[in-house]
C-alpha cells in the first residue's frame, strides 16, 4: 500500500460529506456559476493529493495485459470514495457506477480513462521516474487516470445533487490490440447499464497547459497494423545470381507502395502508410532466406480501408512472384476511427468555455493517430478532446518518447473539467 494510504482515507470521509449549501431546483436545475466555482474549489484542494496518485502511477507503470498492481491501485482509491467497484473486467479493467440523488436510473454519463504503459526506458531525470525498467508512460496514461480519480471524488461529493448516474470506465490495454475497450465490452462491461453519452480526453504535448481542444465528426483514424514475410533463396553475397535476394524484393514492395497513398487514395481522403521496422537476418555477405517487415495504414473510411488492404496485398505479391520469390502478407484488422457525436462535441466546447476560458478552447483538425476509444464511440454518442500538457517556455517532447514531460498543472484543470462537463451533462440530457 502506498505511504499516502492514510491521507487517502481522510479525504475519503470528506468526499462522502456533501456540502452544506446547495443550488438544486426541481425545475432549473444547478446553479451553472455557483457550480463552477465549487468544483474548481474542490479540483484544488485536492490537486496535491491527485499529483501524488500521479506520481505513483507513474513509477510505477505496467505494459497492457499486465496492469494488476494499477488496476488494484485505482479500485482502492475509488473504494476510499464510498464506491463499489468492478475489477477484471477485460482481464485488468475496473468500472465504478456513482448513482446521483436525483434520479439516479434515468439517465447515464460514462467516463473514461486509459492506463497501460509503453515498453520504452524513460529519461526524463524526474525524482518519480519509473522504477520498472524498461517500461515508462510515454503516453501520458497516468495523467489522465490520475485525473480521473480527481474528477470522481469531486463527483462523489456532489452525488446528492446529481441527476442520473455516473460510469467510470479505466481501461488496459489502449496500446495493445485487440484493445481494453473492445475487451471490457466482450466481458460484460454494458451488460446491465448501457450509458447515454460517453466522454474522454487524451493529454496534448503541442497544447499549452491551460488549453482545451475538440473537433466534432471524424477524428482520429483507423489502424491496422501490416506484417510481411518476403521469402527469396539466401546465399553468398558475392555470387548474388545464385540466389533469390528477399532484400532486394522487399525494398521494391516498399517503394511501390508508396503509390497506395499517392496514386491510390482518393485526393480528399487522408491515408497514412508508413513502415517501421524491416528485419533481414542476414550478414555483409551473406544473403538471407526472408525478410520480415512491419507497418501500419490509418485512414477515415472503412470503404477505402478495405480497398487498401487489398491493394497492398496484391502489389506486395505482384512484386515478389516478378522477381522470383513469395510474399506473405497478415493484416492486423485494427481500431476504427473515431467519431465524436456534434451535440457532445459543443457541449464539452461550452463547458470548457466555462471553465477555462473561450480564448483557451480551440477547435482541433483531423488527427491521423489512433484510440480504440472509437469502439465506444460506435455504441455511445460520444466525445474525445484534448487537454494541454505543455508547459510555455520549455522544450517540447511528444507522446511515446522516453523523455515526455506532463505539467502537473494539467491534473487539476482535467478533474475539474470533467467533473464540471458530467454534471453539466446529466443536467442537459442532450440524448433523452
Amino acid at each position: 500500500m502506498p505511504p499516502f494510504s492514510e491521507n487517502i482515507r481522510i479525504f475519503a470521509s470528506r468526499v462522502g460529506q456533501s456540502p452544506a449549501h446547495e443550488h438544486v431546483n426541481s425545475q432549473n436545475g444547478m446553479d451553472k456559476q455557483a457550480l463552477l466555482g465549487e468544483i474548481k474549489a474542490m479540483a484544488a484542494a485536492q490537486n496535491a493529493e491527485v499529483i501524488e496518485w500521479r506520481r505513483w502511477l507513474h513509477r510505477h507503470p505496467e505494459l497492457s495485459q499486465e496492469e494488476y498492481g494499477t488496476m488494484a491501485f485505482v479500485a482502492e482509491r475509488l473504494a476510499a470514495m464510498g464506491l463499489k467497484p468492478r475489477t477484471g473486467i477485460g482481464r485488468t479493467g475496473v468500472m465504478a457506477m456513482l448513482r446521483g440523488g436525483v434520479e439516479p436510473d434515468s439517465y447515464c454519463v460514462a467516463l473514461r480513462a486509459d492506463y497501460d504503459a509503453l515498453p520504452l526506458t524513460e529519461c526524463t531525470g524526474l525524482p518519480f521516474a519509473s522504477e520498472n525498467e524498461g517500461v515508462m508512460h510515454a503516453c501520458g496514461h497516468d495523467m489522465h487516470t490520475s485525473s480521473l480519480l480527481g474528477a470522481a471524488s469531486i463527483l462523489c461529493r456532489l452525488r446528492d445533487r446529481l441527476r442520473g448516474s455516473i460510469m467510470f470506465i479505466f481501461e488496459p490495454s489502449e496500446e495493445k490490440y485487440p484493445g481494453g475497450a473492445r475487451m471490457m465490452m466482450d466481458d460484460g462491461l454494458f451488460a446491465e447499464v448501457k450509458p447515454n453519452e460517453i466522454y474522454s480526453f487524451h493529454c496534448l504535448p503541442e497544447m499549452d497547459y491551460g488549453r482545451v481542444g475538440m473537433k466534432k465528426g471524424k477524428y482520429m483514424a483507423s489502424t491496422d497494423e501490416l506484417y510481411w514475410t518476403v521469402r527469396g533463396r539466401g546465399g553468398h553475397g558475392a555470387t548474388p545470381h545464385l540466389s533469390i535476394d528477399p532484400i532486394v524484393i522487399a525494398s521494391h514492395i516498399v517503394v511501390s507502395l508508396q503509390q497506395i497513398v499517392s496514386r491510390n487514395a482518393p485526393p480528399m481522403m487522408p491515408t497514412v502508410l508508413s513502415f517501421g521496422k524491416i528485419i533481414g537476418q542476414g550478414r555483409t555477405n551473406i544473403i538471407p532466406d526472408e525478410v520480415k517487415m512491419e507497418g501500419i495504414i490509418r485512414t477515415f473510411d472503412e470503404k477505402w480501408r478495405l480497398e487498401a488492404h487489398e491493394k497492398i496485398r496484391r502489389i506486395s505479391c505482384g512484386v515478389a512472384e516478378a522477381m522470383g520469390g513469395e510474399c506473405d502478407l497478415f493484416i492486423d484488422y485494427g481500431y476504427p476511427y473515431v467519431v465524436n457525436d456534434d451535440a457532445c462535441t459543443q457541449q464539452v466546447h461550452d463547458n470548457a468555455c466555462d471553465f477555462v476560458g473561450e480564448e483557451h478552447v480551440e477547435w482541433l483538425d483531423l488527427r491521423m493517430t489512433a484510440e480504440d476509444f472509437a469502439f465506444f464511440a460506435q455504441k455511445i454518442p460520444a466525445c474525445y478532446f484534448r487537454i494541454g500538457i505543455h508547459e510555455p517556455g520549455t522544450p517540447f517532447s511528444n507522446l511515446h518518447r522516453p523523455n515526455l514531460i506532463v505539467d502537473e498543472r494539467s491534473i487539476e484543470l482535467a478533474s475539474g473539467l470533467v467533473a464540471y462537463n458530467a454534471v453539466m451533462a446529466l443536467e442537459n440530457r442532450i440524448k433523452a
